[in-house]
């Protein structure tokens, strides 16, 4: 087969030289040459696509596939859908392979598992210690693009996983696998012919050190879904999150347990991030947050301790650490409660990592208990943003916040006043404030 041919293409101007050198020869930006295939002696057509007018077209409602594993589909929005593309990235270790291969061996119909990591043997092994029923299973140790393809045509698998994107190569190229070229040229001939063989195709995905995942940025947009797949190794919990998904809603949260039978899903995940005090302690706040379409509770816990050099500390983990140096001026300037020659750490427990401006009453109040040192009643929870102006404004779907509360046996929540139910939830008394120095005043009265 003969060879196309390769240029070498600047991502920040677009130039293309036919060698590569440390900077681009056209704006001098260094290091952003990358190979490229060419077109192999093609005529250029200049045929104009045929243009239908946007009602015209007839949209048909998304027909989804359940994995089996409850967790993982609602990460992907409900389920697979026919020709999706989804890319799974996480740790070493972390149960990528694992998942998928249990997820293939509950689907009907043929699937393929393509691996490029471990000898087909290897695989055989994990199947049988995970006890899976594998006969429906089609499996290929194969890294090569093309052989790759041919094994998609010949088998038309409803589901494909290729583990990983990071070790096929193609032929059409002289890079080494894993080069930029080769995931961007790989991913991108498997995407077609997912979208045209109607394939649910899974991409396995290595990140770096940073957990982004590895290659070229484009990888994550040829794809419709990126997962992350996220857990502390020395824990039994993980958690797939989806930061990208054409089929669904960004930021669903499916949590595992990791048994020696697999991954299992978790019925409650509120349990998890929800310590478990043998009496109430200063410096621990519930928060009810939002993880996609799911409200789930965490346990905000804060310390504050007298700083032993001239600049006190500021440490966040799971939080954003900008956002609480932010909340420490504002408690100082609409509270009257001055933090400057204290060290404040925030944590969130079990691993999670939240991101939303909802969380910023719970923080506030766990610092402000832990640094009276009077701890927060047990059975309250707190949501609510906080503004420069010590405004404390609403949180999205609060109701739905509300509710799991109420579920999970809470019986008092401190929310903004724009949050409070207008029609009153069995068991919760809604606290409602409209400032940060009401908030802390009603904390002292608890």
């Amino acid at each position: 087969m003969a060879k196309a041919k390769t240029a070498y293409v600047c991502s920040e101007c677009g130039a293309s030289a036919l060698q590569w050198f440390g900077a681009c020869p056209s704006c001098g930006a260094a290091g952003t040459l990358s190979e490229t295939v060419m077109e192999r002696g093609a005529r250029i057509t200049r045929e104009a696509a045929t243009s239908v007018p946007l009602s015209a077209i007839q949209p048909k409602d998304l027909e989804r596939s359940a994995t089996g594993i409850g967790e993982l589909d609602r990460a992907l929005g409900g389920g697979l859908v026919a020709g999706q593309v989804a890319l799974l990235g996480g740790d070493p270790g972390i149960g990528k392979s694992t998942l998928l291969l249990q997820a293939l061996s509950t689907l009907a119909g043929p699937v393929l598992y393509v691996t490029g990591e471990e000898s087909a043997e290897q695989v055989a092994l994990r199947a049988r210690r995970l006890g899976l029923e594998t006969a429906a299973v089609q499996l290929i140790a194969e890294t090569q693009l093309e052989r790759v393809l041919g094994a998609l045509e010949a088998a038309r698998p409803r589901v494909a996983v290729v583990d990983s994107i990071q070790t096929v190569w193609s032929e059409t190229l002289q890079s080494a696998p894993g080069s930029v070229a080769q995931v961007r040229e790989c991913a991108a001939q498997l995407t077609r012919h997912a979208k045209r063989a109607g394939t649910a195709l899974f991409l396995v995905g290595h990140v770096t050190k940073e957990g982004a995942i590895a290659g070229p940025r484009v990888l994550e947009h040829i794809v419709d879904t990126v997962l992350y797949f996220e857990g502390d190794p020395h824990s039994a919990f993980r958690l797939i999150r989806a930061a990208k998904n054409r089929f669904g809603a960004v930021n669903e949260l499916g949590v595992f347990a990791m048994t020696e039978k697999g991954l299992r899903g978790v019925a409650n995940p509120s349990a998890l991030f929800l310590s478990q005090h043998p009496k109430a302690v200063p410096g621990s706040c519930v928060l009810a947050t939002l993880e996609g379409t799911r409200p789930l509770l965490v346990e905000i816990q804060a310390l504050v301790d007298p700083a032993h050099n001239p600049n006190a500390r500021r440490l966040s983990v799971g939080l954003e650490a900008n956002r609480l140096a932010m909340l420490l001026a504002v408690l100082h300037r609409h509270a009257g409660i001055a933090m400057w020659e204290q060290d404040v750490f925030v944590n969130a427990v079990g691993g999670m990592r939240i991101g939303e401006p909802a969380a910023d009453l719970a923080v506030s109040l766990a610092v402000v208990s832990s640094f009276t040192d009077k701890p927060i009643a047990a059975k309250v929870l707190a949501f609510g943003e906080i503004g420069l102006a010590g405004e404390v404004r609403p949180a999205t779907r609060g109701q739905d916040r509300l509710r799991e509360a109420a579920k999970l046996g809470f019986e008092r929540a401190i929310v903004p006043k724009a949050n409070a139910p207008k029609a009153k939830i069995a068991g919760l008394e809604v606290l409602a404030v409209e400032r940060i120095d009401q908030a802390v005043r009603l904390l002292r009265e608890l």
